[in-house]
């Protein structure tokens, strides 16, 4: 099962990073991001390792993406 699930994950991380990198409205790039962050996060938990998850889990999904979108705000932004 934790197999599955980390082919899953990592299959999951591909695919987000390339959605990323081709997401045309800059919101929807960061909730990808977020969550591409969060599945790191679990994947470093799977790897027994729970400090760097934390960090990930806190950083990566929570402090960057929040600044991003602050940074978004106050921004105009391009949309087609």
């Amino acid at each position: 099962m934790s197999d599955v699930l980390s082919y899953l994950l990592l299959i999951f991380m591909v695919v987000a990073a390339i959605a990323v990198a081709r997401a045309k409205d800059l919101v929807s790039a960061v909730v990808i991001f977020a969550s591409y962050s969060l599945a790191m996060a679990i994947m470093w938990q799977m790897l027994q390792a729970p400090d760097i998850a934390i960090t990930e889990a806190a950083v990566g999904a929570g402090l960057t993406s929040l600044l991003f979108l602050a940074t978004i705000a106050r921004t105009q932004r391009y949309e087609r």
